[in-house]
């Protein structure tokens, strides 16, 4: 990992950060956020209906008998809920418990079995790790007792983060994409872990995610190529990693901004296509 250099930048990136809710309090706010839209086909017929793909990921937003699960890739499938899903946590090795729809909570990481009717799915069964849920409905109350390992609440910390100059920027590590890609590389994830587990071993550290882009293609894909890219490896930080989402602050895509090399040869956009790591520690703890 390379320690940066471009302060500047990161104060810009932090006062947007500090304007928009962090992942913790999305987690707690998804569904009184109007910007969040869970849209799908009406549900037709079971017997329409045959075995569809299985899909993991995190549940991002949550709408009466709808939700949406956010892959490791970026990607999103929204899925219908009814009588018949079954709700399940894994308690330990070969056990688990039946539970029901209200367990279902945003930045909950999760396993869904589907059925298919074109392109309109249907949760059969959903199944989550009992740890996740803890974490997840941590996130969501917002307890002092679920925060103990943070030095402030959430809404603390958001305040905190407009200012740079409270934080030491510790460490970054850059992965790196193809082409208009969202994938993550095999070497892109052993180092994201790898970062995850430097940054665990500093007090109170937390992740400020960034995604870039090369030059190729118009603006508005760009941007939304390089927020795919950010929520990508926040994605695998969490589920892979095991970094909890409240050390996270809200992804960031800046598009083709802040390029770290020309963009004129394929070497330099090969570098531009990236997702910076930025681990940031307050310099009033820092040293300690």
């Amino acid at each position: 990992m390379d320690t940066i250099s471009r302060t500047a930048g990161l104060a810009l990136l932090l006062s947007t950060a500090a304007l928009t809710p962090s992942v913790s309090a999305f987690a707690q706010e998804a569904s009184q956020d109007p910007n969040i839209i869970v849209e799908g086909e009406a549900l037709p017929e079971m017997a329409e209906m045959v075995k569809g793909p299985e899909i993991k990921g995190i549940i991002t937003a949550r709408k009466g008998d709808k939700m949406k699960v956010t892959a490791v890739d970026g990607t999103s499938s929204v899925i219908f809920l009814n009588d018949a899903t079954t709700v399940k946590a894994s308690t330990g090795l070969f056990g688990s418990k039946k539970l029901g729809m209200t367990n279902l909570l945003n930045g909950l990481p999760v396993t869904v079995k589907t059925m298919q009717s074109g392109t309109t799915l249907l949760a059969s069964q959903i199944t989550f790790k009992n740890g996740d849920f803890k974490t997840a409905n941590m996130i969501r109350n917002g307890t002092a007792q679920g925060f103990a390992e943070q030095t402030a609440a959430t809404e603390g910390l958001r305040s905190r983060m407009g200012d740079i100059d409270n934080y030491n920027v510790k460490a970054t590590t850059n992965v790196y994409f193809d082409t208009g890609k969202t994938a993550l590389s095999p070497q892109a994830r052993a180092e994201l872990c790898q970062a995850a587990a430097t940054a665990e071993g500093m007090d109170n550290a937390l992740l400020l995610v960034v995604g870039y882009t090369d030059s190729v293609g118009p603006e508005e894909y760009n941007q939304t190529l390089s927020e795919k890219r950010a929520a990508s490896v926040i994605n695998y930080l969490q589920q892979q990693c095991r970094w909890k989402p409240y050390r996270v602050l809200t992804p960031t895509g800046m598009a083709e901004s802040d390029p770290a090399a020309d963009n004129y040869t394929e070497e330099g956009k090969a570098q531009n296509r990236r997702v910076a790591v930025n681990v940031l520690v307050s310099k009033a703890i820092d040293g300690f």
